[in-house]
Parts: structure tokens; C-alpha cells; sequence
């Protein structure tokens, strides 16, 4: 091989070298400082826009969990109301009975209707309960999202507590019926009936909604396992790469040196 001055191509080789190296040496320490594999677009483009997805796709499933956590808290309002409806009913079926009895007096008689009109303003306020602004009973349904996407929804039911038909109302007007003996047991005891089944739908709803949330959950962590296999760092992996690019970086430095030394020669052959 020629002993020239102007050109030194083992150290331009050896430089080129170096630079890939003391590169990648950089990758692999953004890449375990940061935790993922994908630091730029150009590490892996298509594998960043899966990863995008995934991520939106794990955030979409954590937000209609809480949806459906608030449904149910809705629905565990709703049914404590329905259960207080019934505790009120069943006492007006007791005073009912008691209003029937022979041996009472008017002054008795007075004193069983005076608690009837109470509890009757005491149903006609339950009629009216809300959630967070939301009447809990009515003729409308409330549909609730229970997938990331929003396909598949969930209908929890209008339940109308102060319609006469189908709920409670014809024992919360007290124009109609200001007193025991103008109410009939068999009144009683069908709004009775028509909150019992209130209820057991309302069960029926949480029960749906709860497995509607478990899905949720298994979703969301299967998404986040995909996401972390296109974007997490092995960590173990990307730490034996480090340790070949510090090796090469510093044999590379101390090859460069040593090429740029070789040069030396040619001024030997001049003295």
C-alpha cells in the first residue's frame, strides 16, 4: 500500500465506523433513559401508528368503565329510593289495616289518616329524586356506552314511580283519596307490587352493566399488553446492545487514533 499525505483512508474509515457506532450507542441510551423502543417515527413508523391506536383505543375503554361505574351508582340511588317506596307502602298497608278495625273511634280513625297524608307527601317527594340533576324516576331510558367504540350500549329502563298505571301515583293524591277509607288495599298492595318489579329491574340492570364492566376490564388490559409489546424496550436486550456500542465506540476511537498515527510515517521518510 502507496505512503501518501493527502489521503488517509483507513482513518476516513475508520472515522465513518466510529460515527455508526457512537449512533447507535446514542438509540440504545434514548431507548432505555425513556423506556420504549420507539423514540422517533423512523425507529418504526407503522409500528408507531399501531401503538397510537392501542393507546386511544386502552384510554377509551377506562373512560366508559367510569361511565358505567357512574350508571351503577345511579342505579344504586335509584334502588335505595325504591327500597325506602316500599318501607312506605308497607307501613300504609299496616295503617290500612289498622283503620279497619271495628273498635276504633274517630278520634283513632283522625289519627291514622293524619300519618296517611304524611306519608303520602313522603311518596310524592320520592317520585322526585334526582342524581347529580338526573331524575331518577321517569318515562325516558338512559342508554349507556359499555364498549371503547361506543357499538354496544346498555339501556337502563324509565321507571315512571309516579305514574298511577305503573307506579305509585294514585296513592300520592291526596285530593282523591284525603283519607284511609277512601283507599282500597288492593291499591296498596299493587303499587307494592309495581315497586318490587322496579326493583328486581333495577338489579337486573347492575348485574348487566357489572359483567359490561369486567369485559371492559379484560379489554383494556389486553390492549395495553399488545401496546407494550410494539413499544416497550426489552430491557434486558437493549442493555447487551449497549454494552456492544460502548465497546465498538471506544475500540472505534481508539482505532481512529491509531490510523491517524499511521500518517506519521511519511514523515519519517522525509527527515
Amino acid at each position: 500500500m502507496s505512503v501518501v499525505i493527502n489521503s488517509n483512508f483507513a482513518a476516513t474509515v475508520a472515522s465513518n465506523n466510529l460515527a455508526a457506532s457512537n449512533e447507535m450507542l446514542q438509540k440504545s441510551l434514548n431507548r432505555l433513559s425513556s423506556g420504549t423502543k420507539i423514540v422517533n417515527p423512523a425507529d418504526d413508523a407503522g409500528g408507531l401508528a399501531v401503538s397510537m391506536k392501542l393507546s386511544a383505543a386502552a384510554k377509551r375503554s377506562a373512560a366508559a368503565n367510569t361511565n358505567i361505574g357512574n350508571s351503577v351508582s345511579f342505579l344504586q340511588s335509584q334502588d335505595g329510593v325504591l327500597k325506602v317506596t316500599g318501607k312506605v307502602l308497607e307501613r300504609m298497608g299496616e295503617l290500612k289495616t289498622l283503620y279497619s278495625d271495628p273498635t276504633k273511634n274517630s278520634d283513632d280513625l283522625a289519627n291514622y289518616d293524619a300519618e296517611f297524608t304524611e306519608l303520602q307527601s313522603e311518596l310524592s317527594s320520592l317520585t322526585g329524586e334526582k342524581f347529580n340533576s338526573v331524575s331518577l324516576f321517569g318515562t325516558t331510558a338512559l342508554s349507556v356506552p359499555v364498549s371503547e367504540d361506543g357499538s354496544s350500549q346498555v339501556a337502563i329502563s324509565g321507571k315512571d314511580l309516579a305514574s298511577s298505571a305503573s307506579g305509585v301515583g294514585v296513592l300520592t293524591d291526596t285530593a282523591a283519596s284525603a283519607n284511609l277509607g277512601a283507599i282500597q288495599l288492593s291499591e296498596i298492595t299493587d303499587a307494592l307490587q309495581r315497586v318490587a318489579t322496579m326493583r328486581a329491574t333495577n338489579g337486573a340492570e347492575q348485574s348487566r352493566l357489572g359483567f359490561a364492566s369486567e369485559v371492559l376490564t379484560v379489554n383494556k388490559a389486553n390492549l395495553e399488553a399488545a401496546n407494550s409489546r410494539i413499544i416497550d424496550v426489552d430491557v434486558a436486550s437493549e442493555s447487551t446492545q449497549l454494552a456492544r456500542y460502548n465497546i465498538l465506540v471506544q475500540s472505534g476511537t481508539a482505532m481512529l487514533a491509531q490510523a491517524n498515527q499511521s500518517a506519521q510515517i511519511a514523515l519519517k521518510l522525509l527527515g
